[in-house]
C-alpha cells in the first residue's frame, strides 16, 4: 500500500472487523495511548463497531491535556510582563490554568503569539531583541527534537532573549503508572506510532515482561488501528504477551537515532508532574545544566503563582480510562469546546473533544 486512501479501504476494514469478532471469545479491554488514535477510532466508527467485542479506553495520549497546570499558570504570569512575549502552539492558548488561559492573558493585554514551530520563536527573538521570547515547549518525545534544535540554534545565535518553559513528557512511564494503579483495567496497549518513530520501541519489552501485557505499535489510519487491535486480541486469546510492530512502514525498533542523540544532548530524563497524575517518576524531560540559561524558570525565577486546582474537571478519570467523556455530568453542558472546564475538551487530540465532535452530541 502506497497511498493514504488504501489505509481507509472499507472492504479491507470490514474484513479486519470480521476477523476480530471471529477470533474473540470474550470481551477484551485495550487502551490506545495517543489522542490522534482516539479521534480516528471515533471518527471512523471503529469503537462503536467493536462494542461488545473490544472495549477501547482512552489513555493520556494528548500532551496538551497532561501539561501541568502550574506550567500554564507560569506562562500566563510571564505573559503579563511588558518585556515578555509567550509563544506556543494554538491548542495551548485555550487550556485553562488555575487563573485563566493564555488566551485570557492575551485578551487582558498580555503578549501571546501562536507559532507553528519552536524555530519560529527563535526567529522572533532574533528580530525583536528588546523582547524576551519564551516558547512553551509541550509534547511527548515526538516534539522534543524540534525544541532541542531550537535551543541549539539560539545558542549559535548567542541569543540572551530566548528561553523555554519545558513541559515535555515521556509516554512509557505514564503507561507503567497506569498499569500499577489499583483501578487498572487495561489488558493490552496500542502504543503511539509517532512516538515510536522517534524513540523506537525496544524499551517496551520491559513493560511487556514486567506486567505481562501485550503492547502493539500501531499508526493512525483505520486499517492501522484495526490491524493493531487484531494483533492484541490474537495474543490475549492465545494467552501470550509480546511486543509487536504493526506500523513497520514508519517505525523501526531503534527509532530515529539522530533525533534521539539531539534530545539526549539537550535534555535529561527527570520526574515530572502530569496534569491530574501528580508526579510520575522519569515522566518528563528537563534541560541539562549546560543549557539552563535557556530555562524560563531559571531566567524568571521571580515569576510564580500558587496553583488552584479545578475540582470540576474529571480529566484524570477520562485520561486513565475510568470514565468515558459522555459519562461526565458536565460533558456537553457546562463543558463544551467553547466553554471548556479542562484540557481534554480543548485540545485537538483530547478525548472529550473527540466525543463531542464524533459521538453525535
Amino acid at each position: 500500500m502506497k497511498y493514504l486512501d488504501e489505509y481507509r479501504d472499507p472492504a479491507a476494514a470490514q474484513r479486519l472487523l470480521d476477523e476480530i469478532r471471529r477470533v474473540s471469545t470474550r470481551s477484551w479491554t485495550l487502551m490506545e495511548v495517543c489522542g490522534g488514535q482516539t479521534h480516528s477510532l471515533l471518527r471512523h466508527g471503529i469503537a462503536a463497531e467493536l462494542q461488545g467485542t473490544v472495549e477501547l479506553i482512552h489513555g493520556p495520549g494528548c500532551p496538551v491535556c497532561v501539561t501541568d497546570q502550574a506550567d500554564i499558570d507560569f506562562a500566563c504570569q510571564l505573559a503579563k510582563r511588558p518585556d515578555v512575549m509567550v509563544t506556543s502552539f494554538g491548542d495551548m492558548l485555550r487550556v485553562p490554568g488555575s487563573q485563566g488561559s493564555l488566551l485570557d492573558a492575551r485578551t487582558r493585554g498580555g503578549q501571546v503569539k501562536i507559532v507553528y514551530s519552536p524555530l519560529d520563536a527563535v526567529e522572533l527573538a532574533r528580530r525583536q531583541p528588546e523582547k524576551q521570547v519564551v516558547f512553551f515547549a509541550v509534547g511527548f518525545e515526538t516534539t522534543a527534537p524540534a525544541t532541542a534544535l531550537a535551543v541549539k540554534q539560539a545558542a549559535q545565535y548567542q541569543l540572551d532573549n530566548f528561553s523555554l518553559i519545558v513541559s515535555h513528557v515521556r509516554v512509557q512511564p505514564a503507561m507503567e503508572s497506569l498499569v500499577e494503579s489499583p483501578e487498572n483495567r487495561v489488558q493490552a496497549f496500542l502504543a503511539a506510532g509517532h512516538v515510536c518513530t522517534v524513540m523506537g520501541y525496544e524499551s517496551y519489552n520491559r513493560l511487556v515482561e514486567r506486567y505481562q501485557l501485550p503492547v502493539v505499535v500501531t499508526g493512525f489510519e483505520p486499517l492501522d488501528l484495526l490491524e493493531g487491535i487484531l494483533a492484541c486480541v490474537r495474543q490475549l486469546e492465545a494467552g501470550e504477551t509480546r511486543l509487536e510492530n504493526c506500523y513497520s512502514r514508519a517505525v523501526q525498533m531503534a527509532g530515529n537515532q539522530s533525533a534521539q542523540d539531539l534530545v539526549q544532548q539537550i535534555y535529561q530524563v527527570s520526574d515530572a508532574c502530569w496534569r491530574g497524575f501528580d508526579l510520575i517518576p522519569a515522566g518528563g524531560l528537563s534541560l541539562r545544566e549546560q543549557w539552563q540559561q535557556f530555562d524560563a524558570r531559571v531566567r524568571f525565577s521571580d515569576s510564580s503563582l500558587p496553583v488552584i486546582l479545578n475540582s470540576e474537571c474529571r480529566s484524570f478519570d477520562v485520561m486513565t480510562g475510568q470514565l468515558k467523556p459522555t459519562e461526565c455530568p458536565h460533558f456537553g453542558k457546562q463543558c463544551t469546546p467553547e466553554t471548556p472546564l479542562g484540557a481534554p475538551m480543548v485540545s485537538s487530540e483530547g478525548a472529550c473533544a473527540a466525543y463531542y465532535r464524533y459521538a453525535g452530541v
